[in-house]
């Protein structure tokens, strides 16, 4: 037995797809909104100087707790995406101007860009350790999961925050 769908129908389906991929992982994370908000433009790390520190070795970047707590939930969730390269070089996101113009033109069908450019600033942070700090400062945690929520929100109830 075949089955028309009209294209109508069909875009609907998939879009409660993507919620029910989706929604889960990213109800854990809008917990960490308000911090996200609050920490946005300044700093969420500090440079550990003490005892004597830089005389005998490097200094090295002590995290705010939540930051911690905020990737780890990153890192238990669907949401991290290896080849995060290929969203930036299809989309031709190159700038930090042009992921927040991705991220502000991205909705429920370009979920895997904001997927993409949230594990840029998470798996890159395991090596680079400025990125994670840098991703608070620039909002661009805050502007992921925001937008992420937002598209969530759209095509289905509201989430708790």
């Amino acid at each position: 037995m075949v089955v028309n769908m009209s294209i109508d129908e069909k875009d609907i389906e998939y879009r409660k797809k993507v919620v029910q991929e989706y929604k889960p992982d990213v109800e854990r994370l809008i917990r960490y909104l308000p911090w996200l908000e609050e920490k946005s433009g300044s700093t969420a790390s500090e440079t550990y100087t003490g005892s004597g520190i830089a005389e005998h070795s490097i200094a090295f970047p002590v995290y705010d707790s939540t930051l911690l707590s905020f990737v780890r939930e990153v890192q238990q969730t669907n949401l991290l995406d290896r080849n995060y390269r290929y969203i930036y070089s299809r989309n031709r996101i190159v700038t930090h101007q042009d992921e927040l113009r991705a991220i502000s033109h991205s909705d429920i069908t370009r979920m895997d860009v904001l997927k993409g450019i949230l594990s840029k600033y998470v798996m890159g942070g395991m090596t680079k350790g400025r990125m994670w700090s840098e991703a608070v400062r620039n909002r661009i945690f805050l502007n992921v999961v925001k937008k992420m929520k937002d598209n969530l929100e759209f095509w289905d109830r509201p989430m708790g925050n």
